[in-house]
């Protein structure tokens, strides 16, 4: 596994963001994988992550799932979640996500789920992702910290 480049300010993954997650991703080329632990304040109900969170790291780690598979960054269309088990502030996260179809570089498709320590899942996602235009990327890079190459097109 090799660890993927972040932002200075997404709210998942950038390391300057005061109130963000600050997650690494990491692939295999293939699976996208990220470990969070909830903090108390990422709850909803009485010792609940809130599924907000949860769907929100579903959403971030198929983006890099697509991104990792066709080179192109991409933006959220559909995003459909399923909720199994509630995640715990405190107990850690297991997230995972992989490209599922490729609609002529026009749409991509992804699955995701999220696990706890003991392998019991907690949530799974599906969402559809519409590619950036390729005038957007320039601007998108200049927010990353470690090397895009290869990654983000040429």
């Amino acid at each position: 596994m090799r660890e993927l480049p972040h932002t200075h300010s997404c709210f998942v993954c950038g390391e300057s963001n005061p109130l963000g997650l600050k997650l690494r991703f990491e692939t295999d080329g293939c699976i996208v994988r990220a470990r969070f632990v909830p903090r108390p304040e990422h709850i909803g109900f009485q010792q609940t992550v809130h599924g907000g969170i949860s769907s929100t790291l579903l959403d971030e780690i198929m983006v890099w799932a697509c991104a990792v598979q066709t080179r192109r960054f991409a933006y959220c269309a559909e995003l459909n979640v399923r909720f199994l088990s509630p995640a715990r502030p405190g107990e850690e996260v297991i997230a995972t996500a992989e490209l599922v179809t490729n609609r002529r570089n026009k749409l991509f498709e992804a699955k995701g789920e999220l696990r706890n320590a003991a392998n019991v899942i907690l949530a799974t996602a599906t969402g559809k992702y519409l590619p950036l235009k390729e005038t957007e990327v320039p601007e998108m890079l200049r927010d990353f910290v470690g090397d895009t190459r290869g990654l983000f097109g040429p």
